[in-house]
């Protein structure tokens, strides 16, 4: 095996993304070997999607997880006064222990007069106080009868340093993003439902491959009953990926979460 892996590098065969099953390895497993089961990569990983030799810091949280929590709190002057106020988040791992915490920083106006385009800047910081990622939110439009100016995020990690950027693409029926790197080239496409209400379910974000032939993961927005999805700002989020997807990846996936609870999840009980 080693030396067919060692052969396929020399002929520049393609390598796959983390955690999505080798096109080429279509045959079950053999229950035999427990060590050879079909999620498992026979080939490299593309260096482009592997956890950095140097991860950013305050991020080694997030290298080994393949479902990272984002919860919502829940705003009581907002819910009673029916207002918009900042919002805050809990991320937590598949346990449910806190791992970061984000805080958005805004301005009155901005909350009250452009609601869920209001530009903003969410700061996340670790258990220990302090920043590790920072997500830019600029003014921006948010229409499928508008080709131009879509929703875009900065991410940074750390502050000041930039890792990527999370891009609304045009589409007429579907909502569709990109993941890009620093230099703004595409990585992942993150493709939506045409309907985000998640009325009485959850609503899953498909995270593919460019050419969309490839789901290597989903961004979910669970259901979390009539009352809170009516009544509260409050939002539960799961991020499924590969555990070895690169952390600065991760780190932009959790501003989509972000994006995501603006443009389709927040509402106001001043709009009930």
């Amino acid at each position: 095996m080693a030396s067919k892996d060692a052969q396929n590098q020399r002929r520049g065969l393609p390598s796959f993304l983390p955690g999505a099953p080798d096109p080429d390895q279509n045959l079950p497993a053999s229950s035999s070997n427990p060590g050879n089961q079909a999620w498992q990569l026979s080939r490299p990983l593309p260096r482009s999607f592997l956890p950095t030799v140097s991860l950013p810091p305050g991020l080694e949280y997030l290298s080994q997880l393949d479902l990272i929590i984002i919860h919502q709190q829940v705003e009581l002057l907002g819910m009673i006064l029916g207002t918009e106020t900042s919002n805050k988040y809990e991320i937590k791992n598949s346990l449910g222990q806190r791992i970061y915490f984000a805080v958005e920083e805004s301005i009155c106006f901005n909350r009250t007069f452009c609601s869920t385009l209001r530009s903003c800047t969410l700061r996340i910081t670790d258990n220990s106080g302090r920043e590790v990622i920072t997500v830019n939110r600029p003014l921006r439009c948010n229409s499928c009868w508008c080709p131009c100016y879509l929703q875009e995020l900065e991410i940074q990690a750390p502050p000041g340093t930039i890792v990527g950027y999370v891009a609304q693409k045009w589409d007429p029926f579907l909502p569709k993003f990109t993941i890009q790197n620093a230099n703004k080239e595409d990585i992942l496409k993150i493709v939506g439902p045409c309907a985000t209400c998640g009325c009485f379910g959850d609503v899953n974000f498909e995270v593919k491959t460019i050419n969309e032939k490839l789901t290597i993961g989903k961004i979910s927005k669970y259901w979390s009953g009539f009352v809170n999805d009516v009544f509260t700002n409050a939002d539960n989020f799961g991020i499924h990926v590969p555990a070895d997807l690169d952390v600065t990846v991760k780190a932009a996936m959790i501003g989509a979460c972000f994006l995501f609870d603006f443009m389709f999840f927040e509402h106001s009980l001043a709009g009930l």
